[in-house]
């Protein structure tokens, strides 16, 4: 779902305090340390030595598959795979069953996401953003070819909505960029959904202009005459509108007009015959259903009642008999498949441990394509044959020589109660049981701020379960997803700090346990988790050793107004409108930029100035407000990354100079060390 350049004194003293210091970028490689990149903006982080690096860096080369498309004419799968020796993962095709993947781009960004022309696979659109910007670009790449065709405005961002059936032309939207930290802004931001031969870009046809944002997750009908498409609100507040494909006609089908219900609402897919469409909607309790609405009698048909969880994603087989699902099922995401005429459960072959991350049919069949990883392995894909009952083997992940990721621990779901008697769970990746004693613990809170922390492979995090007997615990505080609507909406608005003081709760619940260290806690998160991490500063300064801050909100206000404007609105939903006095200060009571003084223990901030969610601004201004308090503060800012650090030579040395500061905080914490 939801799917900065301003050059401030800050960062000119900074720059300057890096000179006087002498930062790693100014070292000798003899001295026997590992040297920034020229993208990395390092200030106030020690030299990393060498024999660190040497130590952990098979830690950070696990490289799995992650589907893309299965191709429409061909038993072969398209994937994107980060390759030996690069930084970036890219789009390969694999032409069977374990075969060697054969690359099909390379380039600086990313590529991950990517479609086949339908008909016959003669030519795939992959999307693809510069130096983390999100500003998405939809390219043409022809086969046996390497330089792609650029399909859209590089001034607008996109996303792709589907394919005609009929013919091979794209239905895409567009939203325009207006870089709202560099002083850009529009106060009604609408997007464009647009018609496209990618054979022949300039015959694009504009179908509709749509007022607002959050359009997105269309189906369209067999006929190739209407699209069924999102329009996300909130979290908790979403509606499927149908467009008339001929003359761009909008037309909202749910929740009806005038019907007074606050509910979501996201377009499947439609039946075969056209007369009806399935739906993915919490309207009817607390969870998310599958749900069939029939458009003669304009009746809703609840499909998965039964199964007392949210179906985080459903896609329909060709012949619309068979609905794959993939649950959330507390914590962990399950497969299920659903007979669509008889509403019962398909029986499936038995699948490896871990959870499904994705699936899809493969064109005219009911073979599964499925990705799965778990605590002890990275993402791998799997061919499931629902008829047959058979599942068959597709990628073999990369796990660096030397490491068994099969000894790696089980993770578990662990619960607390907080300060309001409300139920809290986490995912707990304990250390092997050869580290004995109480155990440091790194709290690592999720963004969003609805998402969910759900089990799974944790990647270069393993170093410090593994080698380092640090526990991770990943809470689900209120506001997170997966437990029901109503705990979804439990932190909107006044009630932010209602999910810090879950935090606290939590290490309230880490001093009952006989094998956690509460004296050695350091709290992490990313982007809303940063907020998270920087609130347990100000408020739980005595009892954490630090933290950590990666791409978060310091100040809630200054957050709103320079986000990108097409996120503006639907962040407000969630954190409150800063247009309201009232509201305004609240945000700025709370805001950790207002409350710097407060935050005693050491500060990790890392950002990618090419953030368009969370301008890098926010990092700034944490960074200097803390300094002058007197604080310790790291600094790390990516200049080619975004929202999170994608480039893995950027990645690697963000892990590194993390490790360096657990070492200087949580792992020396209470006169300990391990």
């Amino acid at each position: 779902m939801p799917r900065t350049i301003l050059l401030t004194a800050s960062l000119l003293t900074g720059l300057l305090m890096l000179q006087a210091c002498g930062t790693p970028a100014a070292r000798s490689p003899a001295a026997g340390t590992l040297l920034p990149n020229e993208n990395l903006v390092v200030q106030g982080i020690p030299a990393i030595p060498v024999s660190l690096v040497q130590q952990v860096e098979r830690y950070t080369d696990f490289r799995g598959h992650a589907l893309a498309d299965w191709h429409p004419a061909r038993d072969e799968m398209l994937v994107s795979h980060r390759p030996a020796g690069a930084n970036t993962a890219q789009l390969f095709r694999v032409p069977g069953p374990l075969a060697a993947p054969v690359a099909l781009t390379d380039f600086a960004d990313p590529v991950t996401e990517a479609s086949y022309e339908p008909v016959l696979g003669r030519y795939l659109v992959f999307s693809r953003s510069p130096g983390g910007n999100e500003a998405e670009q939809l390219y043409r790449l022809d086969a046996g070819k390497r330089q792609p065709t650029l399909l859209t405005d590089p001034d607008q961002r996109h996303d792709a909505i589907g394919w005609l059936h009929q013919s091979a032309q794209l239905l895409y939207t567009a939203v325009p960029l207006d870089r709202t930290a560099e002083g850009g802004s529009r106060a009604t931001p609408t997007t464009t959904l647009w018609l496209v031969d990618p054979l022949q870009p300039s015959s694009r046809r504009r179908i509709a202009e749509l007022p607002g944002t959050g359009w997105f997750g269309g189906e369209i009908s067999r006929d190739d005459k209407q699209l069924a498409i999102t329009r996300y609100r909130s979290a908790t507040d979403s509606q499927v509108w149908l467009i008339d494909l001929a003359d761009g006609t909008p037309t909202q089908l749910l929740p009806a007009v005038g019907e007074p219900l606050q509910a979501t609402h996201f377009p499947v897919g439609y039946s075969p015959d056209g007369a009806s469409l399935y739906v993915l909607s919490d309207r009817a309790g607390e969870f998310r259903e599958l749900m069939r609405y029939d458009f003669a009698s304009r009746a809703l048909t609840r499909l998965t009642a039964a199964i007392p969880w949210d179906v985080g994603a459903a896609q329909l087989s060709d012949d619309g008999a068979l609905a794959a699902l993939k649950m959330n099922v507390d914590g962990r995401e399950e497969l299920r498949v659903v007979d669509t005429r008889t509403l019962r459960e398909r029986a499936l072959p038995a699948l490896p441990a871990g959870g499904v991350n994705a699936v899809r049919f493969q064109p005219r069949t009911h073979r599964l394509a499925v990705a799965i990883d778990s605590a002890q392995g990275p993402g791998r894909l799997l061919a499931l044959d629902v008829d047959r009952g058979t599942v068959q083997p597709w990628t073999r992940p990369h796990v660096p020589p030397g490491l068994d990721t099969t000894s790696f621990p089980d993770q578990r779901i662990v619960r607390w109660t907080s300060f309001d008697g409300l139920s809290m769970s986490a995912v707990l990746s304990p250390p092997p049981a050869r580290f004995t004693g109480k155990r440091p613990v790194v709290v690592l809170v999720h963004g969003g701020p609805e998402a969910q922390a759900t089990m799974g492979f944790l990647g270069r995090w393993s170093y410090l379960v593994n080698e380092l007997g640090v526990a991770i615990v990943e809470p689900n505080v209120r506001g997170s997803s997966g437990y029901g609507k109503t705990f979804l909406a439990l932190d909107n608005g006044m009630k932010r700090e209602d999910a810090v003081r879950d935090l606290g709760t939590l290490l309230d619940w880490i001093a009952t346990q006989p094998d956690l260290d509460a004296g050695r806690v350091l709290v992490v998160g990313g982007s809303y988790g940063g907020y998270m991490s920087l609130a347990a500063s100000v408020h739980f300064a005595d009892r954490i050793a630090g933290a950590i801050d990666i791409v978060g909100i310091s100040s809630f206000v200054s957050f709103l107004n320079n986000t990108e404007s097409y996120r503006r609105d639907l962040r407000r939903v969630e954190y409150g409108d800063e247009r309201d006095p009232a509201m305004r200060d609240f945000l700025e009571r709370i805001s950790p930029l207002n409350n710097a003084q407060k935050i005693r223990k050491p500060l990790f901030v890392i950002q990618g100035r090419n953030d368009p969610r969370v301008p890098w601004t926010e990092a700034e201004q944490i960074v200097e407000r803390v300094r002058q308090t007197g604080t310790p503060v790291w600094y790390l800012l990516a200049e080619n990354e975004g929202h999170g650090f994608r480039r893995k030579e950027n990645a690697d040395y963000q892990f590194y100079a993390m490790l360096l500061f657990m070492q200087e905080t949580l792992l020396k914490s209470a006169g300990r060390q391990d």
